[in-house]
């Protein structure tokens, strides 16, 4: 029985969210699956992996320069010598580094190693510390990989000078257009479920609490409102969870506006929410390709986000959302627009559905067969 092996940092916020549908179309081919990522769920008892086989809780640190990841390496390169992989597929910066570190000696032996980059840290714009640690870094590694998979144009044109066996873009891990889009939910009744009132204007933002992300900017922007005495019927929606949300409800106190922001946590309802909601917020400042804008696209919501790699991909400004300067002033305007314009919405959802059908996971899912070998 041939075997694959699926590597990354995290399993709740990245095996989860994102390679589901790959580890069961391997098992529906009769593959033996594995992976190998940290447990990061606060209860580990809950860290339950559909379509796998085998799983290794390996102990790797988001900071590549944490001791940690020694041990991380020693653990996951025992596991790659003796486990005889027919292909190991490997995602996130320190995860993916350590993977194809370790599998040197089985690549020799004939393993197929991928590694799809989620966005590389060295991009248009980014610190000049991010290209002196991760560029050097890539480029070195790219020897030890079959195929580079890149999911946004700027990363695809970049590693066209790697020397990895082979660069392929794809676009993205793909939406789920089964799960996510327009549903005919009760819209009231999810906006009671969420305590929202049921007539007001509703901005959701899906993704971690964390600086990348920059919620604190429509915070902001809510604030100039609350100021300009136009939020009272404003209502914004955050889920997610992270390591600045003390400080985020901080702000939105702070500014006032606390009884206005919501922040629900982890949810598993997202497709719902997007439903009951009338625009996606995405600040973020950097990103891969995002897969909550996707979702909230499928969706049929209009968003505002920031002028970066990927976002850019999706969202053409003005015909399929608006795209924005990373100021609350800029991001107050957009919101003024939307909440102004119901036809303006409409139209942007229209051209946003017809966009998103090309990330469909049904037609990302073919294209990784083919990467894959065709042996699926």
């Amino acid at each position: 029985m041939p075997k694959v092996l699926f590597v990354a940092t995290v399993v709740k916020k990245h095996i989860m969210e994102f390679h589901l549908p790959f580890l069961k179309m391997f098992q529906e081919h009769g593959w033996q699956t594995a992976v190998a990522a940290r447990n990061d769920y606060d209860n580990p008892a809950d860290c339950q992996i559909p379509f796998c086989d085998d799983y290794y809780d390996i102990p790797f640190e988001r900071n590549p320069f944490k001791a940690g990841n020694i041990t991380a390496y020693k653990k996951l390169k025992k596991i790659i010598d003796t486990g005889h992989y027919d292909i190991i597929h490997c995602h996130t910066p320190v995860g993916a580094a350590l993977t194809r570190l370790a599998a040197r000696e089985a690549r020799k032996k004939g393993t197929k190693v991928i590694y799809t980059a989620h966005g590389f840290h060295f991009y248009k714009g980014a610190p000049l510390l991010n290209w002196l640690i991760f560029y050097p870094v890539e480029r070195w590694l790219a020897y030890d990989t079959d195929v580079l998979i890149t999911i946004n144009q700027e990363d695809y044109k970049r590693a066209q000078s790697f020397k990895a066996g082979k660069v392929v873009y794809v676009p993205g891990v793909g939406v789920d257009l089964k799960k996510f889009h327009i549903s005919p939910i009760d819209k009231a009744k999810k906006r009671e479920e969420l305590g929202i009132p049921k007539d007001d204007f509703v901005l959701l933002s899906v993704g971690e609490l964390t600086p990348r992300k920059n919620h604190q900017v429509v915070l902001r922007a809510l604030g100039i409102l609350k100021q300009q005495g136009k939020l009272e019927n404003i209502q914004y929606i955050i889920c997610g969870q992270g390591d600045k949300l003390a400080e985020l409800r901080k702000l939105a106190q702070i500014l006032n506006i606390a009884e206005n922001v919501h922040f629900l946590g982890y949810r598993r309802d997202i497709s719902e929410i997007c439903n009951a909601s009338d625009v996606f917020m995405f600040m973020s400042l950097q990103e891969g390709l995002p897969v909550a804008l996707m979702e909230a696209m499928a969706c049929g919501l209009p968003a505002v986000c920031t002028d970066i790699r990927g976002n850019t991909e999706l969202v053409e400004d003005g015909v399929t959302g608006l795209i924005v300067a990373n100021t609350p002033e800029d991001t107050k305007r957009a919101i003024e627009i939307l909440q102004d314009k119901a036809a303006f919405r409409d139209e942007l959802s229209v051209h946003a559905l017809n966009k998103i059908k090309q990330f469909d996971l049904s037609h990302v899912l073919p294209i990784m067969q083919n990467i894959y070998g065709g042996e699926l």
